[in-house]
């Protein structure tokens, strides 16, 4: 039987709610490296860089996608080539908020989010 969390032992600890093991990862390490123009992540399995080009392109704010269709409005080769990050912000414990060259700032990059774009981004670097 299991251990009585009243009578010493280790507490139960929350389970995850989701299957998908990567919904669950937060970043131990957020960074621009402006010289390089990438945004370097470091997850529990790697460290990933996404380019800054790539990065503002996939924006999902309401500036950016419709908000009732889905549809992409910010057309990623309008985002120009130098484009950089001025400044980034945490945003609960969920979230980093990007203020971009282009003066943008409304979007929010959830932890979540960016996982699926490391991801995305490392199977078209192994293709």
């Amino acid at each position: 039987m299991g251990q009585n969390p009243n009578r010493g032992g280790s507490s139960p600890q929350p389970q995850p709610t989701t299957k998908d093991p990567r919904m669950l990862q937060v970043p131990s390490d957020i960074k621009a490296i402006r010289d390089q123009a990438v945004l370097n992540i470091a997850w529990s399995d790697g460290q990933f860089d996404l380019p800054f080009v790539f990065l503002r392109g996939k924006c999902a704010c309401a500036q950016c996608v419709n908000e009732w269709t889905g549809e992409q409005i910010l057309d990623p080769a309008t985002v120009p080539d130098d484009i950089a990050i001025e400044k980034m912000e945490l945003v609960g414990s969920y979230a980093v908020r990007v203020r971009w060259s282009d003066g943008h700032n409304s979007g929010l990059y959830t932890w979540e989010r960016l996982r699926e774009l490391c991801m995305s981004k490392k199977q078209e670097g192994d293709r």
